[in-house]
């Protein structure tokens, strides 16, 4: 009897750690996929990206004395947030995506 509860305790254990690499490689690849879709902004200039997205919920100037414009949604009840940097020539230089799916 304490063979099988041994055995039947293993084969849950092996299922839950399948299921949690399972949903690392999914929001790996959510990720990426995120992260390709802002990196065409790089290298653009700023009304480019204001076309595409709108303008931005909030904008200021960080330590740097660059521009970022920050764009807040929420899909599912998550928020997201996605920051552009921009530099004095207005082109975007850099981003940050926060709970963005």
């Amino acid at each position: 009897m304490q063979k099988l509860k041994f055995m039947f305790l293993s084969l849950i254990l092996v299922v839950f750690l399948s299921q949690c690499k399972s949903i690392k490689e999914k929001t790996d690849a959510i990720v990426e996929k995120e992260n390709q879709k802002l990196s065409k902004y790089i290298g653009k200039s700023s009304s480019d990206l204001q076309v595409d997205l709108g303008k931005p919920d909030q904008d200021f100037k960080n330590e740097n004395g660059n521009l970022v414009f920050v764009y807040n949604t929420k899909k599912y009840g998550i928020p997201c947030e996605r920051k552009f940097e921009i530099n004095s020539s207005s082109i975007i230089i850099g981003f940050v995506s926060n709970g963005c799916f």
